[in-house]
């Protein structure tokens, strides 16, 4: 988060998961819409960019501390008045939501998930099965971008499209060097810029 010095709060999990500003707000530009979830909302990140380019973002996380801090963060950057903060589980809420999109980046798993070869995007933080994240996904809108890390199983995340589906997989760079990966279904896929 670029407004750090001017007051943004991360929790000790916030510092490693929090999406770099950079690509949060190349994502956010690709998601355009009227309404977006961002249903893991950590402590704002993307949240934050989603609301230069949506007319209201829903940032949904289980952590009411982590929604607090969202919210004070949305407050430094002057969007707040664009974000709803809902303190829940998104697979409880999901099928109540109505979006035009959903944004997905969920608990890898915290610093250790870079060890792995080949991240299984099934299992994601050993708590939560990546294709039940699609399927309530699913229930609010077929558009769909899911931030994953970069040695996400690729193979995977064109499977979490469903028979006949499509996949945009985009590899993020900072200074050159392979950072996440964002997987585009429905709408999105083709958004980007050439």
């Amino acid at each position: 988060m670029e407004r750090f010095d001017e007051g943004v709060r991360l929790d000790r999990e916030g510092w490693f998961s929090v999406t770099p500003e950079r690509i949060a707000r190349h994502i956010a530009d690709r998601c355009r819409s009227d309404v977006i979830v961002d249903a893991f909302c950590g402590v704002g990140g993307n949240a934050i960019q989603f609301a230069a380019t949506c007319r209201l973002v829903i940032a949904v996380d289980i952590c009411p501390e982590r929604v607090e801090l969202a919210r004070f963060n949305a407050g430094v950057y002057g969007v707040q008045d664009r974000i709803q903060f809902v303190v829940g589980d998104f697979f409880e809420l999901a099928t109540r939501l109505r979006a035009d999109a959903v944004f997905l980046s969920p608990p890898w798993g915290g610093p250790e998930y870079s060890n792995a070869e080949v991240y299984d995007m099934y299992r994601l933080d050993g708590t939560m099965d990546g294709r039940e994240m699609m399927r309530a996904a699913r229930s609010i809108s077929k558009n769909i971008a899911l931030l994953a890390p970069r040695s996400a199983d690729v193979d995977q995340l064109a499977a979490m499209a469903g028979p006949g589906g499509r996949v945009e997989v985009e590899q993020n760079l900072l200074n050159g060097r392979a950072k996440t990966i964002t997987a585009y279904y429905g709408d999105l896929i083709g958004t980007g810029e050439s």
